[in-house]
């Protein structure tokens, strides 16, 4: 499976943005996929997941701001973010492959594939 994000860029606290990823080839890779976000000094952390049935999981530091949806017929995902902060600021990595949403947002599975990522700063 390919993915390409789209959508990163600077914003204030309190701005919103949404991040897209087109994906190309496997689409059994979508059953379930999501985002992750890698900060400098940070561990990766994987903020969101959704399944094919439509099932969707936020790590906490998210919940209530982030809405993370997909559009099968054109292959795509999406991650609306609001009420951004600046410890949001990362490269945002659109991800697929995943065992479940549940586990891959807990961080114990992983996902199989993974694009370029997309920069989001958040300025204060």
């Amino acid at each position: 499976v390919q993915l390409v994000e789209s959508g990163g860029g600077s914003v204030q606290s309190g701005g919103s943005l949404t991040l897209s990823c087109a994906a190309s080839g496997d689409t059994y890779s979508h059953h379930c996929w999501g985002w992750f976000r890698r900060a400098p000094g940070k561990a990766r952390e994987t903020v969101a997941a959704i399944e094919s049935d439509g099932n969707t999981i936020y790590t906490d530091s998210v919940k209530g701001r982030f809405t993370i949806s997909q559009d099968n017929a054109k292959n795509s995902l999406y991650l609306q973010m609001a009420s951004l902060k600046p410890e949001d600021t990362a490269m945002y990595y659109c991800a697929a492959d995943c065992w479940d949403a549940v586990t891959v947002v807990g961080g114990t599975t992983q996902f199989g594939a993974w694009g370029q990522g997309t920069q989001v700063t958040v300025s204060s």
